[in-house]
């Protein structure tokens, strides 16, 4: 009925989405800002020291942990688990777990 898999569900009543306060999501919107305006190219470092310059102060841990989210789009599972294809060069297999692209 909801579409979602077990585990995703269990995973979900174990650990439900934080409340974050206002300020929060400030810093995350502004750090979001500043990332995209570098094209990608800010470390933890120097993002930080763009958001100090910007009127917030959150920390370098902080801003590594806003680094580590991500809300990239993720790509369709064409192969959708068939590992035999009917021709050669048809699929090429990988595991790549998170790969960012245009």
């Amino acid at each position: 009925m909801l579409q979602v898999s077990r585990s995703a569900f269990y995973d979900w009543l174990e650990h439900p989405a934080k409340i974050i306060s206002e300020d929060a999501l400030n810093i995350y919107r502004m750090a979001r800002q500043l990332f995209k305006r570098s094209h990608g190219r800010l470390g933890s470092r120097q993002l930080c020291k763009n958001l100090e310059r910007a009127g917030f102060n959150p920390g370098r841990y902080c801003t590594r942990s806003i680094m580590r989210k991500h809300s990239d789009s993720v790509a369709d599972n064409v192969l959708n688990q068939q590992f035999n294809p009917k021709q050669a060069n048809l699929v090429c297999p990988g595991n790549v777990t998170y790969f960012r692209t245009n």
